[in-house]
């Protein structure tokens, strides 16, 4: 763990920006010190431009490469270019859904028991016992922006970015747990909400320039997920400049070593936080701090639980979580074979055997995430193969690489499930129509973009209409109502709506008198 804390240790990881102060040039033999270790790596050549640069630039790179441990990022690098042999090596992995003991499905579970879990959950929320752990980390490249994904307007009448959204949620289950409780007691609900180093600053002026959203300044925790140097295909450190190691986010999987590297778990165990709920930033749907999800989870008591959608089909490109060789774990698309992927479910014909889409929208009991320091370390590196822009450290030159010349190393949030027994992982299937519509995609795209996920909110607020007895009309293809999540979490307290017509598009922000 030492060495993944050192991999960060150049990163600001708390709730607030501090202004560092300027670094200084390092004494001689503090730069020799440090070559010195380079060296011994074999990647002296971070170096080789060293005496060109001026004091400050001199100042950056002596912290930028104090911050990494060049023997660690060689091991991680041959571990993930020559992965270790298992045991199951050389066999076919066996693969089984997971077991009805672990398992729960929005879709057919008995009413009384989802109203069973929603109330614990409640509960629990009510007793300050759950937080909420937001991975926003991208930026909305794709989507035609620079800005971080989670700032993004994706089409509403309102024009609510997805922080918004997803802020407004907390606030309604606040109280909603907050009347069920009674009394004067405050209900918080703690949103962590982990940046990379692009994202960090903007995230912060927004949520600052937007008052929170309503929220609680001392409520909201924005921390940053850590770097990994760029490798070359030689396995050496890739310069981005002459003065800067070229680095890339540690991916998804870099959440655990930034909650221990962060003041986040340390937050957690001063609030009494029990139950955690993390999600991605681009789904619109998220319900943040499910109180019916979490409800389920501490039920069964487990350490992790997670939701999934049903796969639409056979070909689907998602991945499956399942039991792989008797472990809970995610299986990628791409590692099924066509015979496996349209096996039918022996018990429902009509379904896939295999159908648990992976979503990213987790539960964790505070006592697991305690302990990753133990287990950090043995979470694997990935590969990901990229055209990475560097300077020639021969000639000087910066080099704009026509195809992929190095790799970045990432680590996935799931590569700890396997780590579990069955008896500590649970899985609940939600519906897709109402909890998944990912932004992934530019507008236009048809698939995952910023108009799917602006159609699902308002044919969902719609819906919610239709059940609460009231009319919607629409004109033409203007169709939908948004409901703002501040009257609504998930479809309730709309009785006042019965008898009532709306004319769509419509976005309903006050409650009716």
């Amino acid at each position: 763990m030492e060495a993944v804390k050192s991999v960060l240790s150049q990163l600001h990881l708390g709730g607030e920006s501090t202004e560092a102060a300027p670094p200084k040039e390092p004494s001689a033999n503090e730069l020799q010190e440090l070559k010195e270790k380079y060296e011994k790596a074999g990647q002296e050549q971070v170096f080789a431009f060293y005496d060109e640069l001026s004091v400050p630039e001199k100042a950056a790179l002596y912290e930028q490469l104090s911050g990494f441990d060049p023997d660690h990022i060689n091991k991680i690098t041959d571990r993930a270019l020559n992965p270790p042999k298992t045991e199951d090596a050389g066999k076919e992995a066996g693969l089984e859904p997971l077991p009805d003991s672990a398992t729960a499905s929005i879709l057919d579970s008995k009413a009384e028991d989802i109203e069973k879990w929603y109330q614990s959950g409640l509960d629990l929320i009510a007793e300050n016992k759950v937080g909420v752990v937001l991975m926003a980390g991208g930026q909305g490249t794709r989507l035609g922006s620079s800005a971080p994904k989670g700032c993004f307007d994706i089409g509403l009448p309102s024009s609510k970015s997805l922080f918004q959204i997803q802020a407004e949620r907390i606030r309604k289950v606040e109280l909603l747990a907050q009347k069920k409780a009674g009394g004067d007691k405050k209900v918080v609900v703690p949103w962590y909400v982990m940046t990379s180093g692009p994202t960090r600053g903007p995230t912060e002026q927004y949520f600052q320039e937007n008052n929170y959203f309503g929220l609680q300044k001392e409520n909201v925790m924005i921390f940053e997920q850590g770097v990994l140097p760029c490798i070359s295909n030689e396995g050496k450190i890739l310069l981005e400049s002459k003065g800067k190691v070229a680095v890339a986010p540690d991916g998804n999987g870099g959440i655990y070593q930034a909650l221990v590297t962060s003041n986040v778990m340390a937050d957690m165990r001063k609030r009494g936080i029990e139950h955690i709920h993390a999600y991605c930033v681009d789904n619109c749907l998220v319900k943040v701090a499910d109180p019916v999800f979490i409800g389920f989870a501490a039920s069964k008591d487990v350490d992790i639980a997670t939701k999934v959608v049903r796969k639409r089909n056979a070909t689907e490109s998602v991945g499956l979580i399942l039991l792989k060789n008797n472990k809970p774990d995610v299986v990628e698309y791409s590692e099924i074979d066509k015979e496996t992927a349209e096996a039918k479910d022996p018990k429902q014909h009509d379904v896939l055997k295999f159908r648990a889409a992976n979503i990213v929208n987790h539960y964790y009991s505070f006592r697991f995430l305690e302990s990753i320091p133990d287990w950090a370390h043995k979470l694997p590196h990935h590969v990901a193969r990229k055209k990475i822009p560097y300077v020639d450290t021969d000639k000087g030159t910066t080099v704009k690489p026509e195809k992929p010349n190095g790799i970045k190393l990432e680590q996935f949030v799931f590569d700890c499930f396997p780590m579990l027994e069955l008896k500590q992982f649970a899985c609940m299937e939600v519906k897709r129509e109402d909890e998944f519509s990912p932004l992934k995609n530019a507008k236009g795209t048809g698939e995952d973009d910023p108009d799917t996920s602006k159609r699902d909110i308002m044919n969902q607020g719609e819906k919610w209409v239709k059940a609460a007895g009231g009319t919607v009309v629409s004109e033409g293809e203007k169709a939908g109502v948004e409901i703002s999540p501040l009257i609504s979490y998930g479809g309730e307290g709309l009785e006042k709506l019965k008898g009532k017509t709306i004319t769509a598009p419509a976005v309903l922000e006050k409650e009716l008198a």
